[in-house]
């Protein structure tokens, strides 16, 4: 097999167990936890997440009023609704009063002349 390099399996090895060494030399440097850079870290990132959080429950809490002056907004207009069609209907009932009394009237001013005509011919 030709290795385009020219490494053979020894020196592959090697490499990767360097690579290896480097990696836990890396990872044994790495601060503890209760290093202050550590905790000054983990508070930087606490502080960005409640701020986040708020942010959040700020927009829901915009987004639930929206809401609510929407569907009062459309209960204000239902009732408007209402109130105008019960207007309509009492307006409707008082010119039919009105025009059943005016029929009334006419009718008997009718039927007074029909008595007077009729006693005008005794």
């Amino acid at each position: 097999m030709s290795f385009p390099n020219k490494q053979g399996v020894v020196d592959r090895l090697e490499t990767a167990a360097k690579a290896r060494s480097e990696m836990l030399a890396r990872f044994r440097a790495r601060p503890s936890a209760d290093d202050p850079v550590v905790l000054a870290r983990q508070s930087a990132r606490r502080a960005v997440v409640d701020a986040r959080d708020a942010r959040t429950a700020e927009r829901t809490a915009q987004r639930q009023a929206e809401l609510e002056r929407a569907a009062a907004l459309a209960e204000a207009e239902r009732l408007a609704e209402i109130e105008r069609k019960h207007a309509e209907q009492l307006a409707a009932q008082e010119r039919a009063k009105a025009l059943q009394a005016e029929q009334k009237l006419q009718r008997d001013a009718r039927y007074l002349a029909r008595k007077a005509k009729a006693q005008k011919k005794r």
